[in-house]
């Protein structure tokens, strides 16, 4: 044990806990998005069980980190630009959450409202377990290598993962309440998806972005609308005293 607790292990547990963290932003803002969709009875459940999902993928990787490695290497070339493995794997999953965060913010700037008999069966909560395992594979790849760049100690990494995901865990019922009840700040949280996706996609192409840049954005905009939400709530507050 008192080999494990090393000053640099605790140091690298930290720096990955706060990595996981903010990386697992992406998977919260998802599941939250997808869990809106389900019958509210399993909406908890959906969230758990998503994060679940996140937390055993990501330990699952680190054990398959040598095949990881190998995405990294050419597979072929076209038009001047040159794909390995991880590459498709971040353009499709750029290309999905694209494709998904377009329709949500149509379907919710349309408001579009069918008729009962045209309206769709609620969501399956299979369906959406299928799509984060799906789109928390290409999130877990560049965290799980960034974090074996950060540390050699699988301990260590494991119990950064479990960590930030105890954090996400505890915290992601209020964000998923709070997006749900908030369309504004929805639309915020698909928007940032849409640039993810195209940072992906990007990514794939070798043109790297750094992530700071989406997350600064994003933080501005929350901020600007955090403000709004407060504003527009004393404002009825006053109507309500003056009536």
């Amino acid at each position: 044990m008192s080999g494990f607790l090393t000053t640099e292990n605790l140091v690298a547990f930290f720096m990955l806990t706060s990595l996981e963290i903010v990386l697992g932003i992406d998977n919260v803002i998802f599941i939250a998005i997808l869990a809106g969709k389900l019958p509210e009875h399993q909406r908890d459940l959906a969230r758990k069980l998503g994060l679940g999902v996140a937390v055993i993928s990501r330990i699952a990787l680190l054990f398959c980190i040598s095949w990881i490695l190998r995405l990294k290497e050419p597979l072929f070339q076209l038009a001047g630009f040159e794909f390995t493995g991880k590459d498709i794997v971040l353009i499709l999953g750029g290309l999905f959450l694209i494709a998904k965060a377009t329709m949500e913010i149509h379907h919710k700037v349309e408001h579009v409202e069918p008729s009962d008999a045209q309206k769709p069966a609620p969501a399956s909560l299979n369906w959406m377990l299928l799509q984060v395992v799906g789109i928390d594979l290409v999130f877990s790849l560049d965290s799980v290598i960034t974090a074996v760049g950060m540390s050699e100690s699988l301990p260590v990494i494991i119990a950064a993962i479990l960590t930030s995901v105890a954090v996400m865990l505890a915290a992601s019922g209020s964000i998923v309440r709070f997006v749900e009840h908030h369309p504004a700040i929805k639309i915020l949280a698909l928007s940032f998806l849409l640039l993810i996706g195209v940072l992906l996609v990007a990514e794939g192409f070798g043109r790297k972005i750094d992530k700071a840049y989406i997350y600064f954005a994003m933080a501005f905009s929350l901020g600007v609308e955090l403000l709004n939400l407060r504003a527009s709530r004393k404002a009825k507050q006053l109507t309500a005293t003056k009536v």
